[in-house]
């Protein structure tokens, strides 16, 4: 798009004092007035040399500032280095050929016409080159982004001012020859700046304009054909400029300011936070596909009249803007999820062949380097993976606090297919899962470390919630059987889902199932144990209340085998009880004393048997001394002795509060037809 005239003017190619309105001479001004000049004095010939170069550089700086494109600086100094031996080389032939340097008169260059033939650009004899009369300079045709006529018209100059150099027209004035070569450098090197300009503004600005980057690439081709071989060593003039390369590095520069605008609001915290570097991702990531889809779908077509690999360029210029992007954030990125935001970015985002979002953009005949070199990428994997472990045992630590909450919460049981279940599994099948898949999205190494890192802290977790748990009150036969399957999934579905990888996970995960089922068989045993006693107690029980529900009392011989017998039922069910594992040895004597009672010859004993019998069973009550009483034929006066002894005694035992699991006559019924009986006696 052309930019708006300014007032300052231009560089040239005519004389300061010429005025502005004379524009059109003749095509051999530069001849008949450099033979008028000869006569003016040296001063006068330096004055208007120095202001048009003034105003010149003015123009040309007035022009950058307002493009403000990043140029090579090269560039110009390629030119002025080539100008100067051309300076030197010139006055150097003027002295030699013997001529004294006289004064030197400003030779009035012809005004900068348009309208000269293409044939300019080939190299053809300056007699052929003549420029048709036009009142715009090359200056103002550069301005207005002419830049073929701009190049023809330089062309032809370049070409007759070769040809007059050749001629030795300037032996006698060699500063003539320098100021005319000046004049061509500043105009070629403005015309470089404005290429650079046009390259720069295609990508910035809102649309793209065709006729100007037409010209770009038909100026670039021109040069070319009319500057194909470098000059002796010293000769500026006819020597290539190379504007294909200035072309190819305005791109890179464009595309670099592009990307480097993109996202520059956006600032990542420092911390562990990722937002803002996936929204600063996201923004480059949108500018770029943005500016490549403009590059195919504007700025291409009109590049098509030449060579120029358009596509291609553009491409490896984002490609290396953006790497040098991810380099500068990389520097910055810090804790485990900015790492993988950038790692993720880098594999899965531009890496995709989808990232571009149009399947028939071409990709470069030649790959492109890859985006991050591998030493960054490898440090970037080793920093993620060193914050990795840390996160990893602490979702650990939380993942045993929430089991420890549960604990104490004493939350209701879950069963699970038929199964004690406990979330434990599933929280460590997720853990493991979720960042397994994440690294193995980035890269195969990645992935097999991650599962490094899961596998040591499992390691170390296992134990510990071991520990934990039978250190806590809530170890019961339902949390026991829950974490025995939990171990039991851990160990089958990682193992089988990472064969080799997490082998070493399998020792402690064994180790503390079978912690697990030893304590779970203990509490099965010792309900057992509680089971056995219970049914100890119920035989011990129900043979008491047949002995003291009898048909009829015992005498004689009848009560001695009876005292015999019972002593042989009493010691055959503890022996099998206590064979079975049953350890309640305080039902031993319930049986015996009361058969002692019922055998005891020397009946003054029996108040033993019976203090024996009260104090071995707190729970025993007068019917039941009654009833023990009504198996032998004491007489009323002893067993209103013994009643009335008992009585005291069974106060006492009363007053203690006997265990729940000592109680055996509390059970027994007794008809109340033995009191009545003895009472009859």
């Amino acid at each position: 798009m052309p930019l708006p005239q300014t007032g300052a003017p231009g560089p040239e190619l005519k004389s300061p004092r010429e005025p502005r309105k004379s524009q059109t001479l003749p095509t051999n001004t530069w001849k008949s007035n450099s033979m008028k000049e000869q006569s003016m004095h040296h001063e006068d010939s330096v004055k208007p040399s120095l202001g048009m170069l003034k105003r010149t550089l003015f123009r040309t700086s007035l022009r950058t500032s307002t493009h403000k494109p990043k140029e090579d600086p090269g560039l110009f100094r390629r030119g002025s280095r080539f100008l100067f031996r051309s300076l030197r080389r010139a006055l150097d032939e003027g002295l030699t050929a013997g001529h004294p340097q006289g004064p030197v008169v400003p030779e009035k260059p012809s005004r900068v016409t348009d309208g000269s033939s293409r044939q300019a650009a080939t190299g053809m004899e300056a007699e052929d080159l003549e420029p048709q009369a036009e009142s715009k300079s090359v200056a103002d045709l550069i301005t207005e982004r002419q830049l073929v006529k701009a190049f023809e018209q330089l062309r032809y100059l370049e070409t007759q001012l070769v040809a007059d150099k050749t001629s030795r027209t300037f032996t006698q004035d060699p500063t003539a020859y320098a100021r005319r070569a000046m004049d061509l450098c500043l105009h070629y090197d403005g015309m470089a700046a404005e290429i650079g300009a046009i390259v720069r503004e295609a990508l910035s600005s809102q649309g793209v304009d065709r006729d100007a980057l037409a010209e770009l690439a038909q100026v670039v081709h021109l040069e070319e054909e009319a500057h194909q071989t470098s000059q002796a060593e010293g000769d500026f003039l006819s020597t290539p400029r190379h504007w294909r390369q200035h072309w190819e590095d305005a791109v890179r520069l464009s595309a670099r300011e592009r990307v480097q605008q993109a996202g520059a609001k956006v600032i990542p915290g420092a911390a562990e936070g990722a937002s803002d570097l996936a929204q600063l991702l996201a923004e480059l990531g949108g500018v770029v596909r943005h500016d490549l889809h403009k590059v195919r779908l504007e700025m291409q077509p009109a590049y098509e009249a030449t060579d120029l690999p358009v596509w291609e360029t553009y491409l490896r210029a984002f490609h290396s803007a953006v790497a040098q992007r991810l380099q500068e954030l990389a520097r910055d990125a810090r804790g485990c999820e900015q790492l993988y935001v950038l790692l993720d970015w880098a594999a899965n985002v531009y890496g995709s062949p989808n990232f571009l979002g149009a399947p028939d953009l071409a990709l470069p005949t030649e790959p492109l380097p890859p985006l991050l070199e591998p030493a960054l990428w490898a440090r970037l994997e080793s920093d993620y993976t060193s914050f990795l472990e840390t996160k990893i045992t602490s979702c650990f630590d939380s993942i045993l606090q929430l089991e420890q909450n549960r604990w104490e919460a004493n939350e209701d049981r879950e069963v699970l297919q038929g199964l004690y279940h406990a979330p434990l599994s599933i929280d460590v099948h997720m853990l493991v899962a979720e960042h397994v898949k994440a690294a193995g999205a980035i890269s195969a190494e990645l992935e097999t470390t991650t599962l490094q890192i899961c596998a040591r802290a499992l390691c170390l977790f296992v134990p510990r919630f071991e520990k934990a748990f039978l250190a806590s009150k809530a170890v019961s036969e339902w949390y026991l059987g829950a974490y025995i399957n939990a171990c039991v999934e851990l160990r089958t579905s990682l193992l089988a889902r990472f064969p080799g990888t997490i082998k070493e996970l399998e020792k402690p995960l064994v180790a503390a199932t079978n912690s697990f089922q030893k304590h779970l068989l203990q509490i099965a045993q010792q309900d057992m144990q509680e089971t056995l006693q219970e049914v100890h107690r119920f035989v011990v029980r129900e043979y008491l209340g047949q002995v003291l529900r009898p048909r009829e009392r015992f005498s004689g011989l009848d009560r001695v085998n009876g005292s015999h017998k019972m002593n042989l039922d009493a010691q055959a069910i503890s022996n099998t009880f206590q064979g079975l594992g049953s350890e309640a040895k305080w039902l031993d004597q319930a049986i015996l004393s009361v058969a002692e009672v019922l055998g005891e010859t020397y009946k003054d004993d029996i108040r033993r048997h019976l203090e024996t019998l009260i104090q071995s069973y707190p729970d025993i009550r007068r019917e039941h001394i009654l009833a023990i009483l009504a198996l032998r034929r004491l007489g009323r006066r002893r067993n209103q002795n013994l009643l009335q002894h008992t009585q005291d005694l069974l106060r006492a035992a009363h007053a203690i509060r006997p265990p729940s699991h000592r109680v055996l006559f509390e059970e027994i019924e007794v008809p109340t037809s033995v009191d009545v009986l003895i009472t009859c006696i």
